[in-house]
This record gives C-alpha cells, sequence and structure tokens, in this order.
C-alpha cells in the first residue's frame, strides 16, 4: 500500500458565531495517487485544500485531526509551517493569476522557486505543463498569458520545488477540452513517475474519472439557495437597454509588450454584438478570447481599429468613458479573487456600484444587494462576509452579482461559469438568459463549456490565434 503522506479525521473547520466551512470530513491521502475532492459549490473543497496547507481563514477553529507528513498543519509555528510549505506541500490556487508577480516574466517566476534554476529546467517544467514555448511564453509577463496559461505556469512553479504533497483547486478550470485532457494525463504521470501525492478539488467529473485513484464528496453545510427561475424575476435595471446597435469592433489589433517584446494578442478582429443576444466566443486557451473582452471593457488598449457603442464612438480606455458608458459595458471576470477587495464586505462591494449607477436611497440599498445575492443563488447572510470567508464558486457569484448591480446594458463574461457545479452553472445561465430577454440586455460570453454555450448563445465567434476564423449561428457552428 503507498505511503500515507496526509490524514483528515473527523475535521470540521467553522469561523466563530459565523457559518461553518467543512462539514465533518475524513481522507487519506497517499503517495502516488490522485484525490479528488468533488461536491457543490461552498462545500467546503477549497476549505479543506487550504487546511492542509496551514491556511485557514482568520479566526477559524478546526475541530477533529489533520496531519500532513507527521504534522498538524494549523498549529505549525510560523517558522516550520513556511519551512513544510517550501519544501514538502505545494498549492495552486483556484485563481493563480492573482499569486503571480505581474513584473517578472514567466522564467523569472519559475526559476525563482525551482530546486535547480537553471534555464533548462525551467524550460522542461514549462514544457511539461503543456505551455507553448514556440510561442516565447517564457518571456512573457504574466499579464500577457490566458487564464489557462497562467494556471500552467502556477503549477509549473509548484512542481519546480520538487514537492511530495501537490494541492490543486480546479486545475482545469478555463481550459479548453484538449488541455484537460493533457492536464489530467500529466498529473497521472506526476503521481506515478514522481511517487507525488495530488489533491484536486474539482467540479470536472470527467477529470475525476480520468485520474483520480479515489473521490471524497462533500456536502454543504446548508444547500444553497437555487436561483429563483419564474416565481421573481429579477429587478429592472435603473436605465431600460436602448434600442441602438449595440457594441462594436472594427478592424481591432493588440498585442502584450513593447519593442522587441511586443507580441501579438489581437490581429484585425472585427466584431458585433446586437443588443438583446447572446453571443459566444469560443477557442482553444491562448487564443485571445479574453483579451477581445478587456478590450471591449476598456481595459486593455487596443493599438488600431476602433469601438462604438450605439453607432457612437466608444474611447478605448475605461477611464475615458462617460459614467453612462462605464454602467452600460460591465465585465464579470474569469479571476473573481483579483477582482474583489479582501478588505471588503461583498455587502459593501455591491453597494459601491448601487451608489453609482442605481438612483436607490440609501434605505433601499441593502434590501437591493439581498436580492442580487438571491439572484444568483446566495442567501442575504453572505453580504457580511469577505471574499476570503467564500469558496471560489461564491466569489464568482458575487462577481456576477457585482456586474449586475450596476444595471448593465452589455455583460461580458468570461468563464464565469467555471468554478461552478453542474447545477448551479445551469441557474447562473438561466439567470443570464432571463435578464437578457426581460430586459434586453446584451451577452458576450467566453467559456470552453460547449453544451451551455450551445444552449444559451444565439451566435458564436470562433478565434484562434488572435484571429476570428468563422462567425455564424450557434446551431451551425457549435451544434447541441
Amino acid at each position: 500500500m503507498s505511503d500515507v503522506l496526509a490524514t483528515a479525521t473527523g475535521v470540521e473547520i467553522r469561523l466563530p458565531r459565523g457559518p461553518l466551512l467543512l462539514p465533518e470530513t475524513t481522507a487519506r491521502i497517499r503517495a502516488g495517487e490522485i484525490t479528488a475532492l468533488m461536491g457543490a459549490s461552498g462545500s467546503g473543497k477549497t476549505t479543506l485544500l487550504r487546511a492542509l496547507v496551514g491556511d485557514l481563514p482568520a479566526g477559524a477553529t478546526l475541530t477533529g485531526t489533520l496531519d500532513v507528513l507527521g504534522h498538524p498543519p494549523h498549529l505549525l509555528p510560523p517558522g516550520r509551517l513556511r519551512a513544510l510549505r517550501r519544501t514538502s506541500v505545494a498549492y495552486v490556487g483556484q485563481d493563480p493569476g492573482s499569486a503571480l508577480n505581474p513584473r517578472m516574466t514567466v522564467r523569472r517566476l519559475v526559476a525563482e522557486l525551482a530546486t535547480d534554476p537553471g534555464e533548462e529546467n525551467v524550460l522542461n517544467l514549462l514544457a511539461e505543463c503543456r505551455l507553448p514555448l514556440d510561442t516565447g511564453v517564457a518571456g512573457r509577463r504574466p499579464t500577457a498569458l490566458s487564464g489557462g496559461q497562467q494556471r500552467r505556469v502556477a503549477l509549473a512553479r509548484a512542481l519546480a520545488r520538487t514537492p511530495r504533497l501537490l494541492l490543486l483547486d480546479e486545475p482545469t478550470a478555463g481550459l479548453d477540452s484538449q488541455v484537460r485532457d493533457e492536464i489530467a494525463h500529466l498529473l497521472r504521470h506526476l503521481a506515478v513517475t514522481r511517487n507525488l501525492a495530488v489533491v484536486l478539488a474539482t467540479h470536472d467529473a470527467h477529470l475525476a474519472e480520468t485520474c483520480a485513484d479515489r473521490t471524497v464528496r462533500l456536502t454543504p453545510p446548508t444547500a444553497p439557495a437555487p436561483a429563483r427561475t419564474t416565481a421573481h424575476a429579477p429587478a429592472a435595471p435603473a436605465h431600460p437597454a436602448p434600442a441602438g446597435e449595440g457594441i462594436t469592433a472594427a478592424a481591432l489589433d493588440a498585442h502584450f509588450g513593447h519593442g522587441r517584446r511586443r507580441s501579438p494578442a489581437l490581429s484585425q478582429v472585427t466584431f458585433h454584438a446586437a443588443p438583446g443576444t447572446a453571443t459566444a466566443l469560443v477557442g482553444p486557451s491562448g487564443s485571445g478570447k479574453t483579451t477581445l473582452l478587456r478590450v471591449l471593457a476598456g481595459l486593455h488598449p487596443a493599438h488600431t481599429g476602433h469601438l462604438t457603442l450605439d453607432g457612437h464612438p466608444l474611447a478605448a480606455r475605461v477611464q475615458r468613458r462617460t459614467r453612462e458608458q462605464q454602467r452600460r459595458v460591465q465585465l464579470v471576470p474569469q479571476n473573481p479573487l483579483a477582482a474583489l477587495n479582501p478588505r471588503h464586505t461583498v455587502g459593501r462591494q455591491l453597494t459601491r456600484p448601487l451608489l453609482l449607477h442605481s438612483g436607490l436611497p440609501a434605505g433601499a440599498l441593502p434590501d437591493r444587494v439581498a436580492e442580487l445575492l438571491d439572484q444568483v443563488g446566495l442567501s442575504a447572510d453572505h453580504a457580511r462576509r469577505h471574499p476570503a470567508e467564500l469558496s471560489g464558486g461564491q466569489r464568482q457569484r458575487v462577481s456576477i452579482a457585482r456586474a449586475l448591480a450596476a444595471g448593465p446594458d452589455i455583460l461580458l463574461c468570461d468563464e464565469v461559469t467555471s468554478a461552478l457545479d453542474a447545477g448551479t452553472a445551469t441557474e447562473v445561465m438561466e439567470l443570464l438568459t432571463r435578464l437578457r430577454t426581460t430586459h434586453r440586455m446584451t451577452l458576450v460570453l467566453v467559456s470552453h463549456e460547449h453544451e451551455l454555450v450551445a444552449r444559451h448563445t444565439d451566435t458564436v465567434h470562433l478565434i484562434d490565434a488572435g484571429r476570428i476564423t468563422e462567425s455564424g449561428p450557434t446551431g451551425r457552428l457549435l451544434p447541441a
């Protein structure tokens, strides 16, 4: 039998006078094996991973017995805990991009943690994690990478320290099906050849079936409130959606970096989304989908081409747009942890766009916050929590609720269902579809979930290597 490297026996984690973060759970983690943690969003998967690396939310209490390589990580003094993390246990979070220094190149990010920081070893690690070295990715900075590429860089950094225990939170979120399969085979290879114990939290049933030796199923402490479907329609945006021409991009070019380090991200892209339509951007990881959304949102400069909103010029940078234009075009990013302020409660972060755009009196704001949370399947008491007290899926839903608080006419969604279980993902897409049909809101969706795209969009744009290769009805280009 493989060596047992970590055990959780009757482990329960809760906040004082607050929610139960992890219901009583037992698991045994062995060298050379992959253990999958599965369960609905909010069931405690991320909490258990973080407990294994000794990172509990502030004030949280743990009961039961937790042992990692002979140590209770939550009880270790800071010096010994740092040594455990540095030499034996590696953790890759659900939002790996937030842990990558934006000023460092990929090459340096991996070398700084590597037991062997030599160029050959670093490049081998990047190649092992299925990063395309021929594109110059080693010399890029994290902001010039797709979400999927950032995830693989974080995995390479984790492997660079040759850990005995590798903890991964949603390692295939935001990746296309081909790369998902490659990651599954890579994890299987790592577990066997390195005698590595891998623990992954995932909603991806195919990943678990493909590579996991055992599965631990977690159940939420309380069943999440479902997003409402027919009994209550979402409140209308503060301003009715106009009957104009929607958002258009013409002959867009965009790149990352400067001078000799400049690399193309988009090339001669033309895009249009009419009011009340649902449009998908589909393509492999790193193809430019997120960059196009960020250009439309005014967060990444377009170096040639122009944008229009209802036939009127739309400034390339969000700072130069009017407040009304800023309200009308909202982005739900792939990485909610980086987008949410860790120091502010959920309620405060939903209140700010309401103050800016809704025109509601102060006394009505708490009820509107509760309504927004209800629309995305969260209870009103989540308004008192901070982002660190939420699961990855709950943070994603808060990010959606914050965008909806502005009453947008155009909602840009970057992999908004990748961190959600199948049931919650369906509820979120049904919510967005209702908003679209009821209020003529335009939805632009980036997703690798082709089934969801086929069910909930009208038009699809296929994008590869920064170019839109084909556009047309979803039913023709991406049949269900």
